[in-house]
Order: C-alpha cells, then sequence, then structure tokens
C-alpha cells in the first residue's frame, strides 16, 4: 500500500491518471494506494485495484476516486470545473469513455504482448483487426462527437475528460498500433495534452506503456500463467 504521493505510475491505468493529478495537488496528506489485488483486499471490499484509503475513508473505481480527489483538495479548476455546464461535460465523457474508448484501447495490449506471453501462442491477425475497426469506431466518435473544432474536449482547457482519455489512447501506442497516425486531428490534441500537463511528466507516466513490448522477454512462473490466461482471454471476449 502506497501513500498516494508515491503512486506506483506502472501499477493500473488508473494510477497514471492519479499521478499526473496529483501533481497538481498542493496537499502534504498522505493517502493509501494499493498497488495490487493483495493490498486493494486491506482498502476495498472489491478486492482489487485502484482502490484508495483515506483515513478511515475507502473508494474503489478510478472515475470515483479521480473526482474524489479534485472535490477534496484544492486541485486547479481546470480538472473539474466548478462551472455547472463544464463538469457535466466532464461527466459526459467520463459516462461514455467506458464503454466505448476504455472498452477497445486496452485490449490492443493484451493481444499483441499480455496473452501471447501467458498462454505462449500469438493470437490470429483477425482478432486485433477486429479489435482496431471497434477502435476506430470509438475514435471517430471521440473526434466528432467530442472534440470537434477544440483545443480540448471540454473546450480551451484540459480536464479530467483528456486525461481519461489519452491514458487509454497510449495503450495501442505501445505495442505499435499507432492509432494518431493519419488522424491529425487527434495527434494535435495529443500534442496540446503532454504539452499542458508537460512533456516530462506525461512521458514518466505513460513510461511502463511505451516499453511494453519488453515484457515478452521476461520469464513467467508456470502456476501463474495456467491462472491468468483464462482470465485474460476472458477478457477479450
Amino acid at each position: 500500500v502506497l501513500p498516494w504521493d508515491e503512486t506506483d505510475v506502472h501499477s493500473h491505468p488508473c494510477s497514471k491518471k492519479v499521478f499526473v493529478l496529483r501533481k497538481t495537488c498542493p496537499t502534504e496528506q498522505k493517502l493509501e494506494w494499493p498497488s495490487n489485488s493483495e493490498g486493494a483486499a486491506k482498502v476495498s471490499l472489491l478486492k482489487k485495484v485502484p482502490a484508495l484509503k483515506d483515513g478511515d475513508f475507502t473508494l474503489a473505481e478510478c472515475t470515483a476516486i479521480l473526482l474524489y480527489l479534485t472535490r477534496k483538495y484544492n486541485t486547479p479548476d481546470h480538472w473539474y470545473p466548478s462551472d455547472i455546464q463544464k463538469r457535466a461535460q466532464v461527466d459526459e465523457y467520463l459516462s461514455w469513455h467506458h464503454a466505448n474508448i476504455r472498452a477497445n484501447a486496452p485490449k490492443t495490449m493484451w493481444i499483441k504482448v499480455l496473452i501471447p506471453l501467458f498462454t505462449g501462442q500469438p493470437l490470429p491477425a483477425e482478432k486485433l483487426q477486429e479489435v482496431m475497426e471497434g477502435l476506430s469506431t470509438s475514435l471517430k466518435q471521440f473526434e466528432e462527437r467530442f472534440l470537434q473544432d477544440k483545443a480540448f474536449i471540454i473546450g480551451s482547457e484540459i480536464s479530467l475528460a483528456d486525461l481519461v482519455a489519452i491514458v487509454e489512447l497510449m495503450q495501442p501506442v505501445g505495442v505499435g498500433c499507432d492509432i494518431f497516425e493519419d488522424r491529425p486531428r487527434l495527434m494535435e490534441w495529443r500534442r496540446r495534452v503532454e504539452e499542458a500537463v508537460g512533456k516530462e511528466l506525461f512521458f514518466q507516466a505513460h513510461e511502463m506503456i511505451l516499453n511494453i513490448k519488453e515484457l515478452s522477454n521476461i520469464q513467467i512462473d508456470p502456476q501463474l500463467k495456467e491462472h491468468l490466461a483464462p482470465v485474460l482471454m476472458k477478457m477479450l471476449k
């Protein structure tokens, strides 16, 4: 279990979002942030990451955690605006995100790296093509419905919506599926997000994702392989 100012940026996609958000938060208070399911079991009844412990208060689920942090601490207003309509736009994106970008982008990493690593067998190319087609549809909606001609999802300033989106969309990039190529509007949005959070912080947060292929060289315990292989295959369905 880690204090939130020592968030394990490599443990879970939500960790990367919290990692970036905490850099804008002036609080010195310690919040516990489990880095694995064993630690999470001590914090959350759901017994999985992400989970957060703040004193006697515990919380699960990434979006709930991010919103809690912005509400409790004096984070800059642009992350989760006090303006009710802008805040509603952030909520709208977060509601849409889970069944669209989140449902497709991480699967590229499972197909290209994680499932072959734990099963010892590559998946058919058709599987990746199927996922990329679903992701392409989501990206088209993302550009046309949310980005439009704006600098960021809700307007001229970065928000939690952009932070949540970029972490998922960097996962295909890490396995060689450059979804930003041939999408100039999306590429410009990514560039603005990088600049808004700072390039050094941006690449620090995504370091493991961008080097995920290196996992293919590590040795996995056979019992762990036996346990996780069917779980990963089920997640892909």
